[in-house]
């Protein structure tokens, strides 16, 4: 593709990494379904499990022009972009921080297998700066942060992140699903690894389940050298869904965020809301620090009702919202975190995060605000 000038960020999604259809000249990236490539003089011998077939590295180009990085990976689901990439930097007897509040999946993975590979972790107290330096020991080797966090909202200091990994030798990482690529590069302030669950806001239309990950030629080529092993690919039809998809995610991703903070600021001032979690609030306790480093704040919110109304009978009433495990589709959805993306942490550390029972995670879709408002209203109402 001839390119005379930086492309704007609707034309990356576009066109970058697309694949020309030299035979009939389709508008859009041809799909090479093949399992099985030419190996005798040929420049690359493709393999999907070496993610080396034609649709997965176009793909991989286009998610690197996005996170402005030299290369990317793609996995078969977020978990398989965080596992791979956390265990390409991590040996026996190497440490790991991360921060308090985290996605439930990769908490999981944390606390349940890094002990069989004798690795040591530490979550730190809060999110202030001071709290990851205090946890750096001589064996760390792997800063993983994430922000805005899940279920919660919280926001980490970016920058300060990137500094503090570069002074101590630490690789940096970020899961940077909840912003997109769209509202949040972190690259820009100094972050090495950018993590997605390619299923949310880069797959949005809740019929993809895939991961990525974007990062130097020398951080992916290291990540790629485990990869091959464990064979968490990508099948080549979910690479073109995935390809398609990102053709429009500015265009989604910056709806949602417009829809989401009109929501926030009508659910933060209606009587039957206790507390509202979204870093475009200005009440929000993070609110300057995530106007610094968001270009918008991005889709997802998560709210308390008062106390005497049911979380969950308040789901089922919804008539246009769903309620649904998933999040960061075209359409909005609603989810309880202590049932689904956290039900596997205790009462306890559940409590530790500030997740409570009636806390609902909601992620705003495209649809008009004034019949999202609507049907919250006559959920509220009917209750």
């Amino acid at each position: 593709m001839k390119k005379t000038r930086p492309f704007g960020i609707n034309t990356t999604c576009t066109h970058v990494g697309e694949l020309k259809d030299e035979q009939f000249k389709g508008a859009i990236s041809p799909l090479y379904m093949s399992t099985s490539y030419e190996f005798d003089n040929v420049d690359v011998k493709r393999y999907p499990r070496y993610f080396n077939t034609p649709n997965q590295e176009a793909l991989c180009k286009k998610i690197a022009a996005l996170e402005k990085t030299e290369d990317a990976l793609i996995f078969g689901s977020g978990m398989a972009a965080i596992s791979h990439t956390m265990l390409a930097f991590l040996q026996k007897g190497d440490h790991v921080i991360l921060q308090e509040t985290l996605y439930g999946g990769t908490y999981n993975f944390v606390v349940e297998e890094f002990d069989k590979f004798g690795i040591e972790y530490s979550f730190t107290k809060d999110l202030k700066i001071e709290s990851f330096l205090v946890e750096i020991k001589s064996n760390t080797k792997v800063v993983f942060i994430e922000t805005p966090s899940n279920p919660l909202l919280k926001i980490v200091d970016i920058e300060a992140i990137a500094s503090l990994a570069k002074r101590n030798g630490l690789i940096s990482m970020i899961d940077n699903t909840f912003a997109s690529p769209i509202n949040q590069t972190p690259v820009d302030f100094g972050i090495d690894i950018m993590i997605h669950s390619a299923t949310k806001y880069m797959g949005g239309h809740s019929d993809i389940l895939a991961g990525a990950v974007a990062a130097s030629e020398e951080h992916i080529k290291q990540i790629w050298n485990l990869a091959k092993n464990l064979g968490g690919s990508l099948s080549d039809f979910t690479v073109w869904m995935l390809e398609r998809s990102l053709k429009t995610m500015n265009l989604r991703v910056k709806c949602q965020s417009e829809n989401a903070l009109k929501m926030a600021e009508y659910l933060e001032k209606n009587a039957h809301v206790t507390k509202v979690y979204y870093p475009g609030l200005k009440s929000h306790e993070d609110y300057e620090l995530a106007k610094a480093q968001m270009k918008y704040f991005g889709g997802m919110l998560s709210f308390e009702l008062n106390e005497g109304i049911n979380a969950m009978e308040f789901q089922h009433k919804l008539s246009i919202i769903k309620p649904s495990m998933s999040l960061a589709g075209v359409e909005s959805t609603v989810l309880s975190p202590t049932q689904t993306s956290h039900a596997l942490l205790s009462a306890e550390e559940r409590a530790k995060q500030g997740i409570k029972d009636g806390l609902i995670r909601f992620s705003v879709g495209i649809e008009e605000v004034e019949d999202l408002i609507a049907d919250i209203e006559q959920a509220l109402d009917s209750l």
